[in-house]
């Protein structure tokens, strides 16, 4: 029998990892397994991932904790080598572009281990984002490509990896969306927090470029002052954003905005029940992105660059520079005038892990 090991590190890990899972379940001679290196880690969080999304208990659990860049790598190269030695897989899987990403890349190829990176070949030209880093590390040393968007094609091709081990697959980020809806729907967090379907926006903001000046920070605000004149808005804090409120001094400002809701970080099923009942969501969010092209609502994505073109180019994304001005006419022009009409990107139709599956079954496995 075939071993598999697929990691997770950070929440949107999970969404990616769930349906691959789920995939391989269907293979009687592989058998997949996750590692959990607990790059980002709170138990009440990652229990509820794993409950939305129906994956089972981690056969590994790392449990590296937070640290510097540099340190946090480390740490999982080190766990995650003893993992590898103790479990021989025949496949690593590794997704997105956390630093468990790359970090288990890097372990999994020194050890002779044939490694496949899922979603590969974004790319956001913009090197000072450490993911961008972790991706274009990620896929230079992976034996295998399995790719979301054309972009992440036409990226590959361009930098020389193999066309002959890179696979057009779709979005298992998209495949757990459709897995869930029904569940979403279900969801009772909008009355739970006083808001009405299509009468609220959802934003998320954690970005440092976003956060850590306090310039930039309280612009967003003031613009958040503004759009309360016209919609609620639902804010999942981040830690990051919290902390600077609090260091920037603009606690008063923000606790003078009525329609701002402040709520904790949500688990999957009720954070995309909220996403699918927004007016609009206001994000500087990667995989968000994604989630809303493929739902159809109205994203501003407030960033120089996104490593997803597709969410603009046929999707529902509208992408701003991260200018105060500019993000306040954007909402201005959400609110007023007509909205753009999204289309689903080739291959967003909740498939993506079982022809991930077949490849590794059938290709990589043959």
């Amino acid at each position: 029998m075939k071993k598999v090991i697929s990691v997770v590190g950070a929440r949107p890990n999970f969404m990616k990892v769930a349906p691959i899972h789920r995939a391989f379940d269907k293979y009687e001679d592989i058998q997949h397994i996750i590692c959990h290196t607990g790059q980002h880690y709170d138990k009440g969080m990652s229990d509820a991932f794993f409950n939305d999304l129906d994956m089972p208990e981690p056969a590994y659990f790392l449990n590296v904790g937070s640290g510097t860049h540099a340190v946090q790598t480390a740490k999982i190269m080190i766990e995650f080598e003893k993992v590898c030695i103790d479990a021989n897989p025949d496949l690593v899987i590794v997704v997105g572009d956390v630093n468990s990403t790359i970090a288990c890349a890097l372990v999994a190829i020194k050890l002779g281990i044939k490694t496949a990176h899922v979603e590969a070949g974004l790319r956001s030209r913009e090197r000072s984002m450490p993911e961008e880093i972790n991706r274009i590390a990620t896929d230079s040393i992976s034996d295998y490509c399995f790719i979301t968007e054309k972009s992440g094609m036409e990226n590959l091709e361009q930098e020389g990896f193999p066309k002959e081990n890179t696979f057009f697959t779709g979005n298992t980020m998209i495949d757990s969306q459709h897995y869930a809806k029904n569940k979403a729907r279900d969801s009772e967090i909008a009355g739970k927090i006083g808001v009405n379907e299509g009468e609220f926006v959802l934003s998320t903001i954690h970005r440092p470029s976003n956060v850590d000046d306090k310039e930039q920070l309280e612009g967003i605000i003031n613009i958040f002052a503004n759009l309360a004149k016209h919609r609620k808005i639902v804010l999942p804090i981040h830690p990051r954003t919290r902390k600077n409120i609090d260091k920037f001094g603009l606690s008063e400002l923000v606790d003078s905005i009525d329609k701002l809701i402040f709520i904790d970080p949500l688990g999957y099923i009720d954070f995309l029940s909220l996403m699918m009942k927004a007016d609009f969501v206001l994000t500087d969010s990667g995989g968000i992105q994604e989630e809303t092209t493929a739902l159809g609502v109205p994203c501003i994505t407030i960033r120089p660059t996104t490593e997803r073109p597709i969410t603009c180019e046929v999707g529902t994304n509208i992408l701003i520079q991260p200018v105060p001005e500019k993000i306040q006419t954007a909402v201005d022009d959400m609110l007023n005038k007509p909205r753009k009409k999204g289309e689903i990107p080739y291959l967003w139709d909740g498939r993506a892990a079982e022809r991930i599956a077949e490849i590794v079954s059938e290709k990589i496995f043959k």
